[in-house]
């Protein structure tokens, strides 16, 4: 799955990269995802399948921190994407004359740089925070990596301020775009039923179908891991329903966005 995950995403940013066609705001974007998913499963996965080789399940503290920071990193980065994601879609369907001139270069970049600098700082202010925890010298995580909210439990020191940090964070960054991707579709889907003709809105309405997809499989398996931890202290099961949305969503973007988009296709067959 991890092979599979890497190369798929590999293979669309080298379609997108090779062919000119795709030089647009909505490749630009699937190739960031397509990046941001890549690095993002290898903060976990190789560690994972390392310990399984050799039988030893140990990870140093600095080790621990690192890959703490990175998950939380690449997490953020998905979900700031798959809404900047929605707001070219947004723009694509509710103003196509203008579409060339609101997405132009220029934005695009800043729309991507500020998303990676709003999940660096975060992302290093929840680090920074876990180290003012006191740990004992051994610790036994019940999880296959390091997760904020595992460690914080296990710490022995007052842990109310990252508590208060952790859930305003996934409250925010969490919230926010999830409102900015629900507005964006209340407004596509507004604007579609605006069109006279039949094969129009089924025209309008395939351009989303692959995003609207990498979305709801993006942001239910989150919630179901959310829901599930929520209702049950069972962390052998936790660390099993974890794995939907760092493995399994990862690994289905390429597909879902290859399979049903000409585009991406033909660039494939072009690349080969």
């Amino acid at each position: 799955m991890y092979l599979i995950t890497v190369f798929g995403n590999l293979l669309i940013i080298l379609a997108i990269g090779s062919d000119s066609h795709l030089h647009t705001p909505m490749y630009f974007f699937l190739s960031n995802l397509s990046f941001v998913d890549v690095c993002f499963i290898s903060t976990t996965i190789p560690k994972m399948l390392w310990n399984i080789q050799t039988q030893r399940k140990d990870i140093s503290y600095k080790g621990c921190i690192v890959q703490m920071y990175f998950f939380l990193l690449f997490a953020g980065l998905d979900d700031f994407l798959l809404t900047v994601m929605a707001y070219d879609r947004f723009v694509a369907i509710c103003y196509p004359l203008h579409y060339t001139v609101i997405m132009n270069p220029q934005l695009c970049g800043i729309l991507v740089l500020v998303s990676w600098i709003i999940s660096v700082l975060d992302s290093l202010l929840q680090s920074l925070m876990t180290l003012r925890l006191s740990f004992c010298r051994q610790l036994n995580i019940p999880h296959y990596f390091c997760e904020l909210k595992q460690l914080i439990q296990l710490a022995y020191s007052d842990k109310h301020l990252n508590n208060m940090m952790m859930n305003f964070s996934a409250g925010l960054l969490g919230g926010v775009p999830l409102a900015g991707i629900i507005y964006s579709y209340y407004k596509i889907v507004t604007s579609i039923c605006g069109i006279s003709s039949r094969q129009g809105k089924c025209k309008a309405f395939s351009t989303c179908v692959s995003h609207l997809s990498v979305v709801s499989l993006f942001y239910c398996t989150c919630l179901g891991v959310y829901l599930h931890s929520a209702g049950t202290h069972n962390s052998h099961s936790t660390a099993v329903t974890s794995v939907m949305y760092t493995v399994v969503t990862p690994m289905l973007n390429p597909f879902i966005y290859s399979l049903r988009n000409k585009d991406i296709k033909r660039a494939l067959q072009a690349f080969f």
